[in-house]
């Protein structure tokens, strides 16, 4: 799990065509991760090649950043991250496809789409300043970061809990990001910003897909 930091020195944006940008950035980035991952899948890519794929791409996150002062650069690093986020999570797709069947995929997908819409909503609507909660919600990472990597080892919690923990943890970020959009950005690019946005939602997708395949083995 990734998530970009705040960023200082972007020029001010309206909020209707920043949120414009963000939003067209993000579903090109989510139709470079499908196919991708689609392509691993018809490929039948080993976990290893996946996992390259995911150090890979970590190193077009910081690039993303890095090169932030020059936006046609950061903007091919962004696409470059989204290819090698499906190449990453593909496998994993496959996995859940074969196992609990394609409808699990897109009930996962179609209500992080909604989630998505309604959670924008909510921050549209409501005068409350949600960046007021980033520091919880950074905090709220950094734990379950550490969880996770204590429960791998250990394995002393339950999938579905960490998952319903993930859904929890990376709700709240798309809240406080849709505030940092509100808001003007907050200093961060419209590529950061969606790559933000891409991650609450890439995490919130596969926390879902655990959630409703847990659910359909139970079944």
């Amino acid at each position: 799990m990734y998530q970009s930091q705040q960023r200082f020195g972007a020029p001010a944006v309206s909020t209707p065509a920043l949120l414009g940008q963000v939003l067209g950035l993000t579903g090109a980035g989510f139709l470079v991760t499908a196919v991708m991952s689609y392509l691993s899948v018809q490929l039948a890519l080993p976990y290893g090649v996946s996992l390259i794929a995911m150090l890979v791409g970590f190193g077009f996150l910081i690039a993303i950043t890095a090169t932030r002062r020059n936006p046609a650069v950061s903007l091919l690093m962004f696409y470059a991250f989204t290819a090698c986020e499906g190449l990453g999570i593909g496998p994993i797709i496959g996995n859940y496809a074969h196992l609990d069947g394609p409808g699990v995929v897109v009930d996962a997908a179609a209500t992080t789409g909604l989630g998505m819409l309604i959670l924008g909503g909510i921050v549209s609507i409501t005068s409350f300043d949600f960046r007021k909660l980033s520091g919880i919600a950074f905090g709220a990472l950094i734990g379950l970061v550490i969880v996770g990597l204590i429960s791998a080892f250990t394995h002393w919690l339950h999938p579905g809990i960490y998952s319903w923990a993930t859904l929890a943890v990376f709700t709240l970020l798309v809240l406080v990001d849709f505030g940092r959009i509100r808001a003007g950005g907050g200093g961060s690019t419209a590529i950061e910003l969606a790559t933000s946005i891409y991650l609450d939602s890439i995490n919130i997708f596969l926390a879902l897909l655990q959630i409703f395949g847990g659910r359909s083995r139970d079944d």
